[in-house]
């Protein structure tokens, strides 16, 4: 909570906390070859719509296909499903992102089914990358992530550990995990004694 005074006024200003805050300092001890970072807060709406393409403007770029994540400067798609997407932006506030994708969708598919629903706390952000930052997730993740099968742009609903996780390739050796808010510390405990090989 943060405290603003304006003339004779105090005010407390709610700040979005995230799963991990406070972990950075353990992070931080990791190898050089694996660098592991809570990310900020990131609004999150799930949208199912018979359409992809009324959302494309919001997006800035083409809807995905099947395992596959695009984005514009603002917002990411992430497939979910084949008439599901997550839409994920840390610009927009989620009143925002929910609100743009509902007037995008309705504007354009006035007579069409669309379904947006704000998912912003069900889930936290983890950016994993560095030399081995595959090496860690290949010890607990059953799909292929050589680069030719899981490269930049590419998208997984999978099991990390014991976590379901949206799993996104965004280079090579570099990641982006979304996890379920109330599995988050148990993920990050299980990506550092992971990481521990490593050092």
């Amino acid at each position: 909570m943060v405290s603003r005074v304006s003339g004779d006024v105090v005010t407390d200003v709610l700040r979005p906390a995230g799963a991990l805050d406070g972990w950075a300092g353990r992070f931080a001890a990791l190898p050089d070859s694996v660098t592991l970072l809570a990310e900020p807060f990131h609004a999150m709406v799930d949208v199912r719509t018979a359409d992809p393409a009324a959302l494309e403007r919001l997006v800035g770029a083409p809807l995905p296909g099947p395992n596959a994540w695009s984005g514009g400067e603002r917002v990411t798609a992430i497939w979910l499903g084949p008439d599901e997407w997550l839409l994920t932006s840390p610009f927009l506030s989620p009143a925002e992102l929910e609100g743009a994708a509902r007037e995008t969708g309705a504007a354009a598919l006035p007579d069409a089914r669309l379904a947006v629903v704000d998912v912003s706390a069900q889930r936290t952000t983890v950016r994993l990358r560095g030399a081995h930052a595959r090496d860690v997730l290949e010890t607990g993740c059953a799909i292929d992530l050589l680069p030719r099968s899981f490269g930049a742009g590419s998208a997984a609903v999978t099991l990390l550990g014991q976590s379901g996780v949206v799993l996104l390739g965004l280079g090579p050796s570099d990641y982006r995990i979304l996890v379920r808010s109330s599995f988050a510390a148990y993920l990050a405990e299980w990506l550092l004694d992971a990481a521990s090989e490593w050092r």
